[in-house]
């Protein structure tokens, strides 16, 4: 099962009883926008307790076509990776 953009925005909506629904859309879209930006622009988004989101350079590579066997060359690309916290890796690994 995945949460989804709107399960996360529900489950804000409803533990902050303050905020409205309108309200939780836009700062769930707000801080998306922000991580994306942040992303994009090749700088690190680190969430404390939660993990590291970096931006790493791939180098073109040989590669090769898994139907068809075929070499190709990969053009080199930018990847996002993620990194847990250690306290999140532990929580993950406790819930087992």
């Amino acid at each position: 099962m995945a949460l989804t953009k709107a399960d996360l925005v529900q489950q804000i909506y409803k533990n902050h009883e303050t905020l409205t629904k309108t309200q939780t859309i836009e700062a769930v879209e707000s801080f998306l926008r922000i991580a994306k930006n942040s992303l994009i622009n090749g700088n690190r988004l680190l969430l404390s307790g939660f993990g590291k989101f970096n931006v790493k350079e791939k180098d073109a590579r040989n590669g090769r076509n898994p139907q068809t066997g075929d070499k190709l060359i990969l053009e080199p690309r930018r990847v996002v990776t993620f990194r847990p916290s250690g306290l999140l890796r532990e929580r993950v690994n406790e819930s087992k």
